[in-house]
């Protein structure tokens, strides 16, 4: 049977699978009948195992470190401390935030489950029994777990290495215990808006310390060749030339000697951004001992020690009118960084982008300062499914806004509609020094008001709080407005870079005689289907169907330089650098089709998968005949072969945007929860795959769910980690999960190639603020103003008493 060759304009393009086309993941099929390839699947010759000593307590000396009983365990191969790192100048590593952080502690250890001491040996069953045997003496040093008083005169100095540092990476120190202060907006002006504005709105905001919780924890294997001299760490990296990078600065390994694979990663989420003591030790045993050594966390060392999210402290202000015209915005941020400031954040400002915080509205002028503290904490601060201090940036402004709604009696929908920055208005100077790409915010909620009938909504809540009032039920309706504006695409020179490296990304293709294609990219996808969206783009771009473009990441010896996948960059910068290769190789295969049709190039044009000759169109080459003629010197002495690659800095930011509304049922005499109904619509510019889309917001939403509703990395007094297992670390299941609908507008980024602006955070940036609006509506017509997350049973039932309101 003869297959007949697609002819008319549609079927090529349906062969295609471009842009727009809900193409089926091709990741997928390995994954789902398990055939992933992770970091702990990697078996080599000859491996040992490591694993750590972890300190009991959250602050405290180290006197004396006895390792003769681990040492003596069969097949124990060596435990390293400090000491034994200090000759090779690898006790301290640099972190991503311009700080030092101790490999194994030294001489002190300031936070719970630090790492202490590691254990090489033969087998795990042995690393563990030898682990048991370290014998530390610890003299205990009173313990600061709140980020309030960590500037208080008598608290107790923590980073003993740095006490006398008046200067840090990013300016003067007021306090052995401060980070950094930062500041930005024009101070004067908004406290002069303040003064003199008719309403003001104050109120304290804080984001709790959360977990990004990746299915998969954090490892490596490192495994040095000395007879090469070439040291190779496969890892969870979402960032694997920036580790080589740091490899090398730390080893002094010269770059090219290392070799570093990301294989497939279960989830990364920020988690996997930053660099680990567990990779030092396993490159250092590995390097001492000639053999390969692998490290992989447990869950609870993962969710106790890796990089925390959030841990923001907020104090707001809000000017306005008595219509609800806002005319100033001022912030405070108290910012619990931990015992060490090893944020993964990849911008020049030490509070990320949290200058977003004015949101999608038109303020005049705002002003943020944000101070940086150590505390016996993990250290960290990552972008949770976000871009740097995003979330916390929307959940402030988002939070501010109802809370202006209140004080004015106002639906919170209609302060939004007001004080919406307008379309006309794009490209937005924002007060705070941002420039918004493109928006149509008006747009977007009045069709999300309209899908979920609000005004029928507000009714029915109405009604509700009528029969709760008469007793005829116990539970409150609450509905939740939220609308944000995320700023993502981690690129621009000019704003972002990690340890002085741009923060540009790359794309190589390279077309096989038989028109088929493989694209090596800089970044390295943890589930946001890299495979298959970025055959996609190149698809539409070189004519070459997407079933037919192989992509290639994660591997430095292979992929060209590129700094990784995080905050929604992939599409707004690789996605970007992968369409300009494509327009590279479709400009060389212009030059070569016009020879072979014997007409100038300016008489071609492209049409789907091939150019053809300006009102002449049955004169055509297909980019697969192209592609074999490019092999055989179609045209005499130009350069054999259709390849291309393109390094992108993008020339700003993209601004994708959402308007999403939550409706629950709060029963107060349990404080049950229940999500009655979740609407989510997304801007992502022009929408590369709407299935995958679909997907990312749906798992982007049950991340913000889980946030919102429940989880938290607390700490005792005493320094104690709360949430360390999955035991009491909340992560939504299928049961508690809604269904969740989704909705869409399109308003394409006009500097973006293919005017794409990324989508993967955007549903944990809205979702959380959408929850926690509605709950905090529930009980709004009780007094309540705000009340904090997590909005797990316990808190909201013990607000539903302060209030008065339970059986």
């Amino acid at each position: 049977m003869t297959v007949q060759t697609p002819v008319s304009l549609e079927e090529r393009k349906d062969k295609l699978q471009g842009l727009g086309c809900s193409r089926k993941r091709v990741e997928d099929a390995r994954f789902t009948q398990g055939k992933g390839h992770y970091v702990d699947d990697i078996k080599l010759p000859g491996m040992l195992f490591g694993d750590f000593v972890r300190s009991p307590i959250g602050h405290g000396r180290i006197k004396s470190i006895n390792k003769e009983a681990a040492l003596a365990v069969p097949g124990v191969k060596a435990v390293l401390t400090a000491d034994d790192l200090r000759p090779l100048g690898l006790h301290w590593m640099p972190t991503l935030a311009g700080d030092v952080q101790a490999v194994l502690a030294d001489e002190k250890v300031l936070f719970q489950n630090q790492e202490v001491a590691f254990v090489v040996a033969e087998d795990r069953y042995a690393a563990a029994d030898a682990v048991e045997l370290v014998e530390v003496d610890y003299e205990e040093l009173p313990p600061l777990v709140d980020p309030h008083r960590s500037m208080d005169p008598d608290a107790p100095i923590l980073r003993e290495d740095i006490k006398d540092k008046t200067e840090g990476a990013h300016g003067p120190r007021r306090h052995p215990n401060h980070i950094f202060t930062w500041e930005v907006g024009d101070k004067a002006a908004t406290e002069q808006a303040l003064a003199a504005a008719a309403v003001v709105v104050e109120e304290q905001i804080t984001y709790q310390r959360v977990h990004p919780c990746p299915l998969e924890t954090c490892g490596c294997v490192a495994s040095m060749d000395k007879i090469n001299g070439k040291l190779t760490i496969w890892g969870t990296f979402q960032a694997p030339h920036a580790v080589r990078t740091v490899a090398s600065l730390i080893t002094n390994i010269p770059e090219h000697n290392i070799r570093i694979i990301s294989p497939d990663i279960g989830g990364g989420f920020g988690n996997k951004v930053g660099v680990y003591p567990g990779y030092i030790c396993s490159a250092v045993a590995s390097i001492v001992l000639g053999v390969p050594v692998k490290w992989i966390e447990d869950r609870m060392e993962n969710l106790s020690t890796t990089a925390f999210a959030r841990d923001y402290h907020m104090t707001g202000r809000i000017a306005a009118t008595p219509e609800g015209r806002i005319t100033g915005l001022w912030c405070h941020v108290l910012a619990d960084h931990g015992a060490f400031d090893a944020c993964a954040d990849p911008t020049k400002f030490p509070a990320g982008f949290f200058n977003i915080c004015t949101g999608s509205y038109d303020v005049p002028v705002a002003y943020v300062s944000v101070d940086g503290v150590y505390t016996n904490k993990a250290p960290g601060g990552v972008a949770y499914r976000c871009s740097f201090r995003v979330t916390e940036a929307s959940y402030f402004i988002e939070r501010m806004i109802d809370v202006l709604a209140r004080k004015l009696d106002r639906d919170p929908a209609e302060i939004r509609m007001i004080n919406f920055i307008r379309k006309e208005q794009f490209p937005y100077q924002s007060a705070l020094g941002w420039e918004y790409d493109s928006g149509d915010y008006h747009t977007a909620l009045a069709k999300a008001l309209k899908s979920v009938d609000y005004d029928g909504l507000r009714a029915r809540q109405k009604a509700s709080r009528e029969a709760f009032k008469r007793g005829e039920t116990r539970k409150l309706m609450g509905v939740g407005v939220a609308f944000f504006t995320e700023i993502v695409g981690a690129g621009p020179v000019k704003n972002c870079d990690i340890l002085g490296l741009g923060m540009f990304d790359s794309c190589e293709i390279r077309i096989h005689p038989t028109g088929s294609a493989i694209a090596r990219l800089g970044t390295i996808s943890q589930g946001q289907g890299h495979a298959t969206t970025f055959a996609q783009i190149l698809a539409s771009e070189i004519g070459i169907p997407a079933a037919d473009i192989t992509l290639e990441e994660g591997d430095t010896d292979t992929a060209p330089y590129g700094l990784g996948t995080y905050g929604s960059r992939s599409t707004p910068v690789a996605g970007a650098a992968t369409a300009m290769a494509g327009r590279k190789i479709r400009a060389k295969a212009q030059m070569i089709a016009a020879y072979l049709l014997e007409v100038h190039e300016g008489d071609l044009e492209w049409e789907v998968d091939r150019f053809q000759v300006k009102g002449n169109p049955e004169r055509f080459k297909t980019m697969k005949e192209l592609a074999f003629a490019a092999y055989n010197q179609a045209i005499p002495g130009l350069e054999p072969g259709l390849e291309a690659v393109s390094y992108y800095d993008p020339p700003n930011m993209t601004y994708p945007f959402g308007a999403y509304l939550c409706v629950v049922q709060i029963d107060v005499d349990t404080g049950v929860t229940e999500i009655e109904r979740f609407y989510a619509l997304d801007d992502c510019g022009t929408r590369i795959n709407p299935m995958i889309i679909e997907g990312q917001v749906h798992g982007g939403l049950t991340e913000a769910l889980a946030i919102a509703m429940g989880q938290e990395i607390s700490y005792d007094a005493d320094g104690n980690v709360h949430g360390g297992s999955l035991m009491d670390f909340f992560l939504p299941t299928a049961v508690e999960t809604p269904a969740w609908e989704t909705d869409w507008t399109e308003t394409p980024s006009p500097h973006h190639p293919i005017g794409a602006k990324g989508v993967g955070e955007s549903p944990n940036v809205g979702g959380v603020s959408a929850f926690s609006n509605a709950v905090n509506d529930a009980f709004a017509h009780l007094g309540l103003t705000h009340t904090q997350m997590p909005h797990d049973h316990w808190r909201v039932w013990q607000t539903a008493q302060r209030l008065g309101v339970t059986g």
